[in-house]
């Protein structure tokens, strides 16, 4: 395993008298995609929140490249380059595809030619975005709005991707689609955290994989071994 980027130890968080997370490690290695997969309502998108400092942790430290973020607010770890795409896209639909691109670069401050030469990236990466790029983002399709979140957040030019149920409601042949760009922006060096509920497509992405069950991490591993896991095909895969 290559060093973690990033580090999580004893991570909790209750909603009320509700542990939805409790007590979790996780490492995320540079230059990897880790997958983190379960049932719904496992904590997989709490876990997420926690992470980038929108939901209050009950307990246990992250380490961001060494430095504790564990308290940070959620702008500052934004500019420390953590970023994540929440579940849903929220994308801003009265905005056009290239304004939610800028926006992305909020936290930046090396001028607007850099952030233009990002927005190319981003329609090269999605050529469907330049196509539509004066479009209102509401007028997308979810497919396009999942992109459009994606290249969003590749505008904060981010040292770690989060990303929340990619896959939710899409057609499969956009979900290849977004799999591959996630490939490929990870061979360029990205590291990636998918929280993903289709579970044998993420095992198949990711090099290394947690399950996690009613809050608590049960089996861990790469994600070939866990892909062939009998408790995994069990559980999720249907086998």
């Amino acid at each position: 395993m290559n060093e973690p980027l990033l580090s999580v130890r004893g991570l909790a968080v209750n909603y009320g008298h509700v542990e939805a997370v409790r007590g979790i490690d996780l490492d995320l290695a540079a230059g990897e995609i880790t997958t983190l997969v379960g049932a719904n309502g496992a904590g997989k998108s709490t876990t997420l929140m926690a992470l980038s400092g929108l939901v209050k942790k009950a307990a246990g430290r992250v380490l961001f490249d060494g430095r504790d973020i564990s308290g940070a607010a959620p702008h500052r770890i934004v500019g420390d380059g953590l970023v994540q795409v929440a579940e849903g896209r929220a994308t801003l639909t009265t905005l056009s595809v290239r304004e939610n691109l800028e926006l992305g670069a909020y936290t930046r401050r090396d001028g607007a030619a850099a952030r233009a030469r990002d927005i190319d990236r981003v329609y090269s990466l999605f050529p469907r975005l330049a196509e539509r790029a004066a479009q209102l983002a509401g007028s997308l399709s979810g497919g396009e709005q999942q992109m459009l979140a994606i290249g969003r957040a590749l505008m904060a030019r981010p040292r770690l991707l989060l990303l929340d149920e990619p896959s939710m409601g899409l057609a499969p042949i956009i979900v290849q689609d977004i799999f591959r760009t996630l490939k490929a922006i990870n061979a360029e060096g990205l590291t990636i955290f998918l929280v993903e509920q289709n579970v044998k497509q993420a095992l198949k992405l990711a090099q290394r994989a947690y399950v996690l069950e009613s809050g608590r991490v049960v089996l861990q591993g790469s994600g070939t071994d866990l892909l062939g896991d009998p408790r995994v095909q069990a559980a999720y895969l249907g086998h």
